[in-house]
């Protein structure tokens, strides 16, 4: 088994055969698990933020959708891409774009409540 980095330096064979000798149904409770658990501490963190400080905040979490952006062009022209990982790679683009333009206009509305008239 070839496991390949984004380097293209190939894995060790002893961590290869312990990556595959992982439990596909452990990897997906520890998996869920840790999703839950990012679903709760976000929504405990946005909740104790002000509404004053929300928008900036988002604007600043738009920034993110950016690299976001950036790593899925990359991994959808990845030479080692599939049709499953295209496609996801295709919804991750067009996804993390609307984010990314929609924070954009919210921060560009945002601003023009502060200009003088």
């Amino acid at each position: 088994m070839n496991i390949l980095i984004l380097t293209g330096d190939k894995i060790p064979a002893d961590l290869a055969a312990a990556i595959a000798s992982i439990n596909p149904t452990a990897l997906l409770i520890a998996s869920l698990t840790i999703f839950v658990l990012a679903i709760f501490v976000g929504f405990e963190i946005i909740t104790k933020v002000p509404p004053t400080l929300h928008t900036p905040l988002m604007s600043g979490a738009n920034a993110v959708s950016g690299v976001t952006l950036i790593g899925a062009i990359i991994l959808t022209s990845s030479a080692q891409a599939t049709a499953w990982t295209t496609l996801l790679g295709v919804a991750a683009v067009a996804f993390a774009t609307i984010n990314v333009v929609g924070g954009f206009m919210v921060t560009h509305r945002m601003l023009d409540m502060f200009r003088k008239k």
